[in-house]
């Protein structure tokens, strides 16, 4: 037989080689298309991000940690949008993918048990707001500066500037100490004396040197009183409020201006001794 399908054996032969020719141009530009949704999906989720952020940080009356949050969310959205306009490129019915995607949602949500749920615990901390971005807290034996919360992990920023990334299921199913909630601290000393000082001069140097400071707050009324006769000292307890801010700083300030007093005014502070005793 000289011909196949009708046509010439060199012609059916030239005939399909422009077809793949034409079937790997599409396929390539199919790729090309599918980088170029990519790019710009990628380009425009990360720049509505941070307007939205933007607008928040530069409007006190918004609150930060609800912005941050819906500008994650609104980036996912994008870079969603954009997989489905990829997977059409490449003529997938994405309605056709409902089923499956029913189907394969059961065993989905049993193998990401953990991100599942550190997205619904994200939902919970935005809702309840035991924190917002900008505060300084521990959470799951872990204390920072918060930087971020998305919708899967909170991070924080450490003492040290190390940065730490918490899922979100840790931070709400543990306990939170938020330390910049409330505008004022509590600062504690405990100044222990010999049992030879004069307990009352030792009293008089430690309200001196402690409520004299502009830092002290009057109100709460501070508290000074001889808290514990130990082994080798007698006990001052010293509790004084001050602002949030203050309150690294005071404490570490008064701890060293009291031992200065001490000093000054011959005030011992006893240090752990031994008597031993011979019997020759």
């Amino acid at each position: 037989m000289d011909k196949i399908l009708g046509l010439p054996i060199g012609e059916d032969r030239v005939l399909g080689d422009l077809v793949s020719a034409e079937a790997a141009l599409g396929v390539a530009l199919n790729v090309v298309a599918a980088f170029a949704i990519l790019f710009v999906a990628l380009t425009i989720s990360g720049w509505a991000r941070r307007k939205l952020i933007r607008v928040a940080t530069d409007n006190d009356e918004l609150d930060l940690t609800l912005f941050s949050f819906l500008a994650n969310i609104l980036r996912y959205a994008i870079l969603a949008m954009a997989l489905i306009f990829i997977l059409n490129r490449f003529g997938i019915q994405t309605t056709s993918l409902v089923a499956v995607v029913g189907a394969a949602g059961l065993a989905i949500g049993l193998a990401m048990q953990g991100a599942l749920s550190s997205i619904a615990a994200g939902v919970m901390l935005v809702i309840f707001r035991p924190f917002k971005i900008g505060d300084f807290v521990e959470v799951d034996g872990l204390m920072g500066t918060v930087k971020d919360i998305s919708i899967v992990a909170t991070e924080l920023a450490t003492l040290d500037n190390l940065q730490v990334i918490v899922p979100n299921s840790n931070v709400w199913g543990s306990p939170i100490t938020n330390y910049s909630v409330y505008p004022t601290r509590r600062a504690e000393w405990l100044f222990g004396v010999s049992y030879a000082a004069d307990l009352k001069k030792a009293e008089e140097i430690i309200r001196e040197t402690i409520f004299n400071d502009p830092r002290a707050h009057a109100e709460p009324e501070p508290f000074l009183q001889v808290n514990n006769l130990g082994d080798f000292s007698v006990d001052f307890l010293v509790r004084v409020w001050c602002d949030r801010t203050d309150l690294f700083q005071f404490r570490a300030d008064m701890t060293r201006a009291v031992k200065e007093a001490f000093d000054a005014n011959g005030i011992d502070i006893p240090f752990p001794t031994q008597t031993v005793i011979r019997k020759d």
